[in-house]
Order: C-alpha cells, then sequence, then structure tokens
C-alpha cells in the first residue's frame, strides 16, 4: 500500500464515525426506513429485484443496504476498516442481509471472484482513484455477460472551482486534466460535517469525463448514455441552495454548468 493510499484510509477511517452521527447521512432516518438512495440513481438503475449487485466504494454501506431494501442481493466494498464493521453492523441492526469486504478497490480481484447482474458506484468516488484504466477492467472483471454498470457522480467540470469558504463566485483552483501526481489537498473538517474536529491531507485526482468514458470502452463495455445535470447532492460551493428534493443548486447562473452526471454501460 502506497503511501497515498494510506493516508486517504486513514482520512476515510477517522471520518467514518463523524459521518455515522452527522445529519448529511441521517442514520437515524436510514434506520427507520428511509432510503439513501436519490431520484437520479432509482429512476435509471430501475428495478433491482432479484439481482446481484457490486457497490463499490461503499462507505459504511447505505446505499448498499438501501439496494437490499429494493431487493437487490448486494455485496459492499470499502478499503476503510472502519467503514466495513459499521456497515457490518447496520445490516445486523437493520436485518438486512447484505455481504461487506474491506478490500482497496485494485486489489478486489484477490479477494473476490463473483460476477454481478449490477456494479454500482456513486458521489465522490472517483477522485480517490489513480488509474481509471484498471478501475474500468474490474468492473468488466466483476460484470456478467449483458451485466450492467451503473455511475452517478459529482461532475468533472464541476471539481475546478474554489470551493473554499472565502469564493463568492466561479472561480478556476484546480485543474481539469488528469495528471498521474495526486493533488494534496488539506482537509479540516468533513464534507458532511464541516465544523468536526478533523485536520488531514488527502490525495485526489482529477478526471476528465472523456477519460471516464474512453477507459469504460477500453474495457469492452458498451455505453448506452452519459446524462448531466445542473444540480448537486451537496454544497460544492458556498454559495449554493438545497430544493425541496435536497440538490443543490448554484445561486449565482443557475444552470450555467454541470455538476452531476451518470453513465451507465453494459458488458456484451
Amino acid at each position: 500500500m502506497n503511501e497515498f493510499l494510506k493516508a486517504n484510509q486513514a482520512l476515510w477511517d477517522d471520518w467514518t464515525p463523524i459521518h455515522a452521527r452527522s445529519a448529511f447521512y441521517d442514520l437515524a432516518g436510514f434506520k427507520a426506513g428511509k432510503t439513501s438512495l436519490r431520484s437520479i440513481e432509482l429512476m435509471e438503475v430501475g428495478d433491482v429485484s432479484g439481482k446481484s449487485l457490486l457497490h463499490l466504494q461503499c462507505h459504511f454501506g447505505l446505499d448498499t443496504l438501501s439496494w437490499a431494501r429494493r431487493g437487490a442481493r448486494v455485496t459492499g466494498v470499502d478499503f476503510s476498516g472502519r467503514a466495513i464493521d459499521l456497515a457490518r453492523s447496520l445490516s445486523r441492526e437493520t436485518g438486512l442481509e447484505a455481504r461487506f469486504i474491506c478490500s482497496d478497490l485494485y486489489g478486489l480481484p484477490d479477494v473476490l471472484s463473483d460476477e454481478f447482474d449490477i456494479v454500482f458506484t456513486s458521489y465522490g468516488v472517483l477522485a480517490w482513484l489513480a488509474d481509471l484504466t484498471a478501475w474500468s477492467r474490474i468492473i468488466g472483471r466483476f460484470l456478467r455477460p449483458g451485466g450492467t454498470f451503473y455511475i452517478v457522480e459529482d461532475h468533472p467540470f464541476a471539481q475546478v472551482f474554489d470551493n473554499t469558504g472565502e469564493a463568492e463566485d466561479l472561480r478556476i483552483a484546480y485543474p481539469y486534466f488528469h495528471s498521474p501526481e495526486p493533488l494534496m489537498l488539506e482537509e479540516h473538517g468533513s464534507y458532511a460535517e464541516p465544523g468536526a474536529d478533523i485536520h488531514a491531507v488527502s490525495y485526489q485526482w482529477d478526471h476528465t469525463l472523456g477519460e471516464i468514458v474512453n477507459s469504460l470502452i477500453g474495457a469492452g463495455l458498451t455505453i448506452e448514455f452519459v446524462h448531466e445535470f445542473p444540480y448537486s447532492s451537496y454544497a460544492k460551493v458556498p454559495f449554493m441552495k438545497q430544493d425541496a428534493d435536497g440538490w443543490w443548486w448554484l445561486k449565482v447562473r443557475r444552470s450555467a454548468i454541470p455538476l452531476t452526471f451518470s453513465l451507465k454501460a453494459r458488458r456484451p
């Protein structure tokens, strides 16, 4: 495990108990029967009853277990041991059957051999991956013939803007194009709990929309659609406003840029 992965893993271990207490994840609401899934993925993934579903980078498994509530046979994977421990605890507490595996994504073929009807991943996952070519090959490895890969994620273009508390308008602060060397970012708090007493460094990578699409094509998958949306799942910059459905919109230039994208692909 390299220094970047170790630092990121330690950060997500530290974030897990903070996220479990946060209003952002609303763990009490989930235990009471609410879903953590949003309207985009519910509509675009569709009926999962009786289907096998592999959730990559599942954190502590709320989305994984939400798919189980909708009838899927689920497996969740994450590299944070604390997150996987919590996911397993939630599975037992809620009575939702799920398998959770603690593994770095790139090492998953060493510990899992199944094939799945659906491979799913969502919101804030790609920035933690250095190599999308290997990522796409792993997706293809775990899809059965005819199986579907689905991702809903922060739009790469939206990642270039300054998201500090001082930002008052769209101002470019980060690169759009990928570099093998990661960005080193100082983390104070968390996206789910900005005031949390966490001060650490993370390592993240930018990936263009073209890189994402082409990596999946290169792994032999057939792209069915790419959709773009002018709203996001959380406040990416300070000057955003939440609507009644929980989506965040820019207060300025409301529909000026894409903030979220979704993609569905199929293994022939």
